[in-house]
């Protein structure tokens, strides 16, 4: 999934894929394998095959195309592997997200509308514990009180080949010292977000993502990431930038 793709528009089997996916995952805190996929849309497997392809391309998943079975790696806001925001919903454990970003996502989706989202987590740097409490796309409660959104890639490294690594470089940490701390443990600058303006990030996708059924690709423009999070009044020099 480069950057700069061209522009295209879905497929019909890719927008029946993408709907289930996400309605699956939803109901289960999993995502679906290819019979599950197959018994939802009556598509073959070669038909679910190509879908993939083209939501792959689209950044609405991470495909393992090493594997026979197209093993689903994401869905955001989504993670089928732990990461560092584990989701639970009206007190029960529901699945991981993708990152701390997506996690302030997850409670925009129809299915979790009227219900409390927690999103338990810890600091990148201490590994000390770490919390915050949204519903219906709102954040209601969060610890420590300096909470933020570190994240340690220029969007100009965003998705040169997935999402993964760049779901990777966004995590929570305390605040702006154990921010710095993290960034010489792994030699890497970043910027910070607190947490409203990484909710006002995500906040456009989570008001279309499965409300929008017909949603069209995803596209990485770095530039505009760029100017859209300096818009948000985050200081962007971490970046290089």
């Amino acid at each position: 999934m480069p950057q700069n793709v061209p522009e295209f528009r879905f497929s019909d089997a890719a927008l029946r894929v993408r709907q289930c996916v996400y309605e699956y995952w939803c109901a289960h805190g999993h995502g679906p394998n290819l019979r599950a996929v197959h018994e939802a849309t009556g598509l073959t497997r070669e038909q679910i095959l190509e879908a993939y392809k083209e939501l792959d391309l689209g950044i609405m998943c991470v495909i393992d195309w090493s594997t026979q079975n197209a093993n689903l790696l994401k869905a955001p806001p989504f993670s089928s592997y732990p990461t560092c925001a584990a989701v639970h919903v009206d007190g029960k454990f529901h699945s991981y997200a993708g990152c701390a970003m997506e996690s302030l996502a997850v409670s925009f989706l129809p299915p979790f509308q009227g219900k409390t989202i927690a999103i338990e987590t810890s600091c990148a740097c201490c590994l000390e514990p770490a919390r915050v409490v949204c519903r219906d796309g709102e954040i209601v409660s969060f610890f420590p009180a300096e909470l933020a959104v570190h994240v340690s890639m220029s969007p100009r490294e965003w998705n040169n080949t997935n999402i993964v690594h760049m779901c990777d470089a966004m995590n929570f940490v305390h605040d702006r010292t154990h921010a710095e701390r993290y960034e010489r443990a792994i030699c890497r600058r970043g910027v910070l977000f607190t947490l409203e303006q990484a909710l006002r990030f995500v906040t456009p996708t989570g008001k279309a993502r499965m409300w929008q059924y017909d949603r069209p690709p995803d596209f990485l423009r770095p530039q505009r990431v760029i100017e859209f999070v300096r818009s948000l009044g985050v200081d962007v020099s971490g970046w290089g930038i």
